[in-house]
């Protein structure tokens, strides 16, 4: 009887390598974006909540080595920290790593991600935040900036599946697309 060499584990990579994230960083440096939180984000993630009835809503930014929540929405009484994102020493608490979420999926494809039950996808359902936050179902989109360069996104996420469809898809395209023009905006006022 032959003998089969072991089987290797394969290593799991959610994320494809993100050969923009250098670039990217400097984007959001030179944009003055993701470091802070910023009212306009968080405003702007409570209509995103409002707009699609998810408890979370978040405007994230995605640089090199992690993700900060500049704009966010919990359900009342629940932090960032609902979401795995944890202390970062300026206070905020609204940093993740990259390996935390669906975002970073989302920046390096730039292409908007409809998950509506995360467990279904054997590529997903292995995320920190399934176990750990009992997130189930994502929607987001990729922030386009004026050089093509997707600097992060705007997502909703849900402890409930959600059957987000086609209607879930154009309303979180339209937003990104809303807030995109937004960051323009600003980068035209630093010009």
């Amino acid at each position: 009887m032959r003998h089969l060499p072991a089987a290797r584990p394969v290593p799991f990579l959610l994320t494809p390598v993100d050969r923009e994230a250098p670039e990217r960083a400097r984007r959001l440096r030179a944009l003055g974006l993701g470091g802070m939180p910023d009212p306009v984000f968080d405003a702007f993630a409570d209509l995103l909540a409002d707009t699609t009835g998810a408890p979370f809503a978040m405007v994230n930014f995605v640089d090199e080595h992690r993700q900060f929540l500049a704009g966010l929405r919990t359900p009342a009484g629940r932090s960032a920290a609902a979401l795995g994102a944890g202390p970062d020493g300026g206070a905020t608490g609204r940093r993740m790593g990259r390996e935390r979420g669906y975002c970073p999926y989302v920046v390096v494809r730039r292409r908007a991600l409809v998950l509506e039950d995360v467990r279904d996808y054997p590529r997903f359902a292995g995320n920190p935040l399934v176990d750990e936050t009992g997130v189930r179902t994502y929607l987001g989109a990729p922030l386009l900036d004026r050089t093509g360069i997707a600097l992060g996104t705007v997502c909703v996420v849900d402890t409930e599946p959600r059957p987000w469809g086609r209607a879930g898809l154009a309303t979180i395209k339209a937003r990104a697309a809303e807030l995109a023009a937004e960051i323009r905006h600003r980068e035209d006022d630093l010009l």
